[in-house]
């Protein structure tokens, strides 16, 4: 069974708020969006929410689940993680940095893509478009390569029903 995620692309007029994870942390040195591991019995939706809250200090409400991303590190038979991943426009609080990392508000059109997951710029560019997907991505060990990935845009929006 892979480890289930959770990932929210928090966006304001034009930005999206990006975290630079703390060196030593899962994703440590790259920018990604908030976001973590589900608890025993918490659904996605409750996840993100619980995650973005201890991470960021803003309350999230009106999410949007875009897909599922499934990850592959190295050469494995099986997925080592399930990411559902969430964008929304509807927060209340201010950001403030947290020990999971610093936040920062970058123009969409000029995310540090070279600083990020190898696979965000494949499927970030639909999410803020407001596509639905699902993906597949093998990687190297070490995270820092796609190895080979499937990847679909979805006709419908996506549910949890």
């Amino acid at each position: 069974m892979p480890t289930t995620g959770v990932v929210c692309y928090i966006r304001r007029d034009g930005r999206v708020l990006l975290q630079f994870k703390t060196p030593g942390r899962f994703g440590g040195g790259w920018w990604n969006a908030p976001g973590g591991k589900l608890d025993h019995g918490e659904t996605p939706e409750q996840a993100i929410m619980r995650e973005v809250k201890e991470e960021t200090s803003l309350d999230v409400t009106d999410l949007r689940e875009h897909g599922t991303l499934m990850f592959y590190f190295g050469d494995v038979a099986e997925p080592d993680y399930l990411v559902h991943v969430f964008s929304t426009t509807h927060y209340s609080g201010e950001p403030q940095d947290s020990e999971e990392g610093h936040l920062e508000w970058f123009d969409e059109t000029a995310l540090p893509y070279d600083d990020m997951w190898p696979d965000d710029r494949i499927w970030l560019p639909d999410l803020l478009a407001g596509r639905s997907f699902r993906g597949v991505f093998h990687l190297t060990a070490d995270y820092k390569s796609i190895v080979s990935y499937e990847y679909d845009l979805l006709a419908e929006p996506v549910t949890n029903e």
